[in-house]
């Protein structure tokens, strides 16, 4: 089976620390505290796409300040306390890759943001293939699944992207994948389970219990 997971809330308990950055990098630009829930609500959209979200129509200049502000303010934080995996996570990816399973990761974050995570948690061989938000289109589209596909020959009926988000949920949809929900991400339950996905974990080592492995 190929297994596509997202970083962000599905394997890293990162939505905190994003959350924090957006807030800090709006008030540098002498704006309102965004909400924490509308800092949520764009978790796993490519930096830009989460942008023009939380503020449609936004002016050139103060695109590039949030987003400057927000991968300097991302980087300090995440410095300070690396997010760590959630609960049994590298347990069951290393339990799936010595079980013959390919592994990838399909992220909202950027190459550099990804390799360099990967790299803290010497984790750069660890899997068999990745696509980054700057580097395809982002999610919802499901370019970066497809382009997944072709690189690992695997098709569709035997690939499965597991997510906290709708994002992730509809991009496997479109993607003619299976989807598995993970609850305890940056999405509440409810907007995941009309995507019909196979499984909704609570923890992330329920994944082993899946009736397709």
């Amino acid at each position: 089976m190929f297994f596509i997971f997202d970083w962000d809330g599905t394997l890293s308990d990162s939505t905190g620390t994003i959350v924090l950055a957006m807030q800090r990098a709006a008030e540098d630009l002498g704006w309102e505290r965004p909400a924490s829930d509308k800092v949520r609500n764009i978790i796993g959209l490519g930096l830009p796409e989460a942008i023009e979200v939380m503020y449609p129509g936004i002016e050139q200049s103060d695109f590039v300040g949030l987003r400057d502000g927000y991968r300097k303010h991302y980087l300090a934080l995440d410095k300070m306390k690396p997010a760590a995996f959630y609960p049994k996570v590298l347990e069951t990816l290393q339990h799936l890759k010595s079980e013959g399973h390919i592994l990838a990761v399909a992220t909202g974050k950027s190459r550099r943001g990804l390799d360099r995570v990967l790299k803290s948690l010497q984790l750069e061989d660890f899997f068999h293939a990745s696509r980054c938000a700057d580097e395809t289109a982002s999610k919802p589209d499901p370019l970066m699944l497809a382009q997944l596909m072709t690189e690992m020959a695997v098709g569709p009926q035997d690939s499965v992207m597991v997510g906290d988000t709708e994002y992730d949920m509809e991009m496997g949809r479109r993607a003619g994948m299976d989807r598995i929900a993970v609850s305890y991400g940056a999405h509440e339950p409810g907007r995941l389970t009309p995507y019909d996905p196979a499984l909704c974990l609570d923890c992330f080592s329920g994944l082993l219990a899946w009736d397709r492995l």
